[in-house]
């Protein structure tokens, strides 16, 4: 008889490198491999899906894999330093075990994209499960399934952009079209200045044949829709993630609850037209 896998129990990885993304610190990116060669092959997952990371004695978060499938051998993660047990994770060296479970949720609509033109809008430290995406439209084996792909991508400032030597790459690229903004203006910065919604108001993407994936905090999610809509982008091609609402991972706890809808089992990823029969308060 098959033994049911407890979805409660995590399973272990150790780190392997440890970025530093920001000046002051609180953003680092974690590469985990599995101790278990067979928890990496069960572990399978599709872009915009989470995780589970967990430090024994301390309790675990849920946070959004910023590897792709198409990376194969480990997974990333860009975790923020905002309480206790994250920063322990923060504090861990080469070689520490952390404890992982998942995957969980939905993942970006990969069916719903093939053939289409891809505009990516994201903002802040959201961008990992954008990351993700574009790691896999980018991979040979994957590119020819996604026509035009144009990703608009800022942050509070320069140093706050994740991914530095990614973005160096994908700027060199000619099947991609990245563009980066900061709030405000600094030395140095030669690239767009202002808020998400006022640049994506300003190179408002063509709606045809396209489909929108957002991912960022609440406030550039609000303001950015309506831009969507004036360029004439339907409810039902623009994507956004709740990755904010993230919980337990498995519907228990409740605490990720939306209307009827729960963010860790029905999500994180849904349709503008899902979410406008949802009450307001994601």
């Amino acid at each position: 008889m098959a033994v049911l896998e407890n979805v409660y129990f995590p399973k272990l990885m150790k780190i392997e490198e440890i970025t530093t993304e920001n000046p002051v610190n609180d953003l680092k990116t974690f590469k985990l491999v599995f101790k278990n060669q067979e928890d990496s092959k069960n572990f399978i997952y599709i872009p915009g899906q989470f995780a589970e990371l967990s430090q024994i004695g301390m309790g675990e978060f849920p946070i959004g894999i910023a590897s792709s499938p198409t990376e194969k051998g480990y997974l990333l993660f860009t975790i923020k330093k905002v309480g206790s047990v994250t920063g322990s994770v923060h504090y861990s060296t080469l070689g520490d075990v952390i404890g992982v479970r998942g995957p969980f949720g939905n993942g970006w609509p990969l069916e719903k994209m093939k053939g289409k033109n891809i505009v990516i809008v994201g903002g802040g430290f959201a961008f990992t499960t954008l990351r993700s995406m574009i790691y896999y439209m980018l991979a040979p084996e994957n590119r020819a399934n996604f026509k035009k792909i144009t990703v608009l991508y800022g942050a509070r400032s320069a140093g706050e952009l994740l991914y530095k030597k990614d973005l160096e790459n994908w700027e060199k690229r000619n099947d991609i079209n990245l563009i980066l903004t900061i709030d405000k203006a600094e030395p140095g910065w030669t690239k767009k200045v202002g808020y998400i919604p006022a640049v994506l108001k300003e190179i408002s993407p063509n709606s045809d044949n396209a489909v929108a994936i957002v991912c960022g905090p609440p406030v550039m999610i609000k303001f950015s829709m309506p831009v969507l809509t004036e360029c004439k982008f339907p409810d039902d091609a623009i994507f956004l993630s709740l990755e904010n609402r993230m919980k337990c991972g498995i519907g228990k706890c409740g605490h990720c609850s939306v209307g009827r809808m729960y963010v860790c089992l029905d999500g994180p990823v849904f349709s503008q037209a899902e979410l406008k029969k949802l009450p307001k308060e994601y």
